[in-house]
């Protein structure tokens, strides 16, 4: 299985990834899935109805990465996979902005959007990474919320 893991500020082109999936696996694909994340304008958490004006994630390089590959290892455990790439940035995002991409590749369908729907919620709560949000209320880092926690948990019991 391939499998590429990114971790950038510069924006990513989901059709260039799914284009070089393709290139690589030009006959065993049934099933190509992606999932792109975008900052959200609204901390709905909080609870304090404040805009997000940005929000900075940073890294420990190396770290993060092997956060990454630990759960990408998992989804290759569960289901037969040909491909998965993983694209996270960093830096300051503003609302809208692409924050994460997460694409994978198999032979069937129901496989790859199990593993990309696993990769997304193991990287919500496993992923090594801190958030920061700027609102006009002042900053504040951003924790895995409950619902998060819950759907990393229902993994563990299926």
């Amino acid at each position: 299985m391939h499998r590429e893991v990114l971790i950038a500020e510069a924006d990513f082109n989901q059709n260039d990834v799914v284009t070089t999936i393709r290139k690589r696996n030009p006959t065993g694909i049934g099933g190509l899935v992606t999932f792109t994340g975008l900052v959200r304008e609204h901390n709905m958490v909080t609870g304090d109805a404040s805009r997000v004006a940005t929000l900075t994630l940073e890294h420990y390089p190396g770290m993060t990465e092997a956060s990454i590959d630990r759960i990408i290892d998992h989804a290759e455990g569960r289901w037969p996979l040909l491909e998965v790439q993983v694209i996270h940035r960093v830096g300051q995002l503003c609302p809208s902005d692409q924050i994460v991409l997460v694409a994978v590749a198999s032979a069937h369908r129901a496989a790859a959007f199990a593993a990309a729907e696993f990769i997304m919620d193991c990287l919500k709560t496993e992923a090594v990474f801190w958030k920061k949000e700027h609102t006009h209320l002042g900053e504040h880092w951003v924790q895995s919320t409950d619902t998060d926690e819950q759907r990393r948990e229902r993994w563990s019991q299926s």
